[in-house]
């Protein structure tokens, strides 16, 4: 298994799809998967920090398995399908691990509020794994230059054709 972390939630303002980013540990591959609003809204406010006053549906399911004795240990994305991903949940309970089955979204969600390692199948990473591009910033924009092309397409608009 390859241990992965989450680089990104990835958001598209013509779409109600996101796209959960995850990246090698130890290496170069990314590995991109479609997600559901929901999901990508619960994932990216434990990775920024926000605190909600009430457990979310997320943190519920984490409160549940620790009342019930069970122990997260991993979750893994172990299979591609038709293009559709699949994740288990690793519980621990009375010295006996259980794999779940989950959607790899509520599995990344749950991992992020419990701390514990992403992983993938070395299969699934094979399949659906992909090199860094121009399209994937690792570093953030580093000056004003950068965002020329944004600037440029502002620039062009023509707010006057919007009428009343």
């Amino acid at each position: 298994m390859i241990e992965l972390s989450v680089y990104s939630v990835l958001y598209s303002l013509l779409s109600r799809y996101r796209i959960v980013l995850l990246k090698e540990k130890h290496g170069e591959r990314f590995l991109p998967i479609w997600i559901g609003m929901f999901e990508s809204e619960a994932i990216a406010m434990r990775l920024q920090g926000t605190v909600v006053p009430r457990p979310l549906t997320h943190d519920l399911l984490a409160n549940v398995i620790a009342e019930l004795g069970g122990d997260i240990q991993y979750i893994v994305i172990n299979d591609l399908n038709d293009s559709t991903f699949f994740a288990r949940i690793a519980i621990e309970r009375d010295g006996e691990l259980r794999l779940v089955d989950s959607r790899p979204s509520d599995a990344i969600a749950l991992a992020v509020r419990t701390a514990v390692p992403i992983y993938v199948e070395e299969s699934v990473m094979d399949k659906a794994g992909i090199v860094s591009s121009p399209d994937i910033r690792t570093e953030p924009p580093s000056s004003k230059e950068d965002l020329d092309v944004f600037r440029d397409f502002v620039d062009s608009l023509d707010l006057d054709d919007l009428g009343d």
